[in-house]
């Protein structure tokens, strides 16, 4: 009996592993979702810090965006997924629960992603915010305009406007820091890839073919990324 070639096994059909590849390329952009947002939000509080806080808040967030930048992301997974997992194993036992309890996976690795990007969004907010003019500030003041008016119609979105291309890159950054999930379990494109090729007995189609959707999605999401900044950088001067 002949092999199924390639085409018909990355197919949609009975035999193939279209369906399979494509949830798990909807499971990579949830986790890069997921992370990205996280990460944003640490980055959000990490540059204020850095920017705006006092001497210990300064301290703190350099020391995180130092220890973070440092170790490889793949060991911060595996300190969430088993850290996380010893957690919720004591917690059960307190509650008469035996055996080992896992951390979700998906929890665990978007956590991992977020707190690994926080590191990189934090320079690209704090970048951001020094390359906003200062006259554009003083000319707020002059006008009135109270710290926290201040902040929503001037500063925010003029920092915003200077970090997008920093922000594109932390998310093709976080998009392929998502495939490494795939050790906690989580069903993403990277996980799926290894189960087709293992059931198949063909990895390097499954794998150029595992390449050929990452592609895709990056350069989809850099394309809109792209255009969004252009679209929100209309109007600001270039020097």
């Amino acid at each position: 009996m002949n092999q199924p070639g390639i085409l018909e096994l990355i197919s949609f059909g009975p035999d193939g592993w279209g369906k399979a590849l494509m949830a798990g390329a909807s499971m990579t952009i949830l986790v890069a979702s997921a992370g990205y947002a996280i990460g944003a939000v640490i980055g959000t509080f990490g540059a204020w810090a850095k920017i705006s806080g006092g001497r210990g808040l300064k301290i703190a967030a350099d020391t995180y965006t130092t220890v973070l930048r440092g170790i490889p992301d793949l060991l911060v997974i595996y300190l969430f997924y088993f850290g996380g997992s010893a957690a919720v194993t004591a917690v059960g036992r307190l509650f008469g629960a035996e055996g080992f309890l896992g951390f979700p996976g998906f929890l665990a690795g978007s956590l991992a992603v977020g707190v690994t990007s926080g590191a990189q969004f934090t320079e690209v907010f704090r970048g951001a915010f020094k390359a906003v003019h200062p006259g554009e500030i003083e000319a707020a003041i002059a006008c009135g305009m109270g710290r926290t008016l201040r902040f929503r119609r001037i500063v925010a979105p003029l920092t915003l406007r200077h970090a997008l291309p920093g922000l594109g890159n932390v998310w093709q950054v976080v998009l392929k820091e998502s495939a490494l999930v795939s050790i906690t379990g989580v069903a993403e494109l990277l996980r799926q890839t290894q189960v087709a090729a293992g059931s198949t007995g063909l990895p390097f189609d499954f794998y150029v073919v595992a390449g050929a959707i990452y592609l895709i999605i990056s350069t989809g999401s850099g394309l809109f990324l792209r255009r969004a900044e252009k679209h929100f950088s209309r109007g600001l001067r270039r020097s």
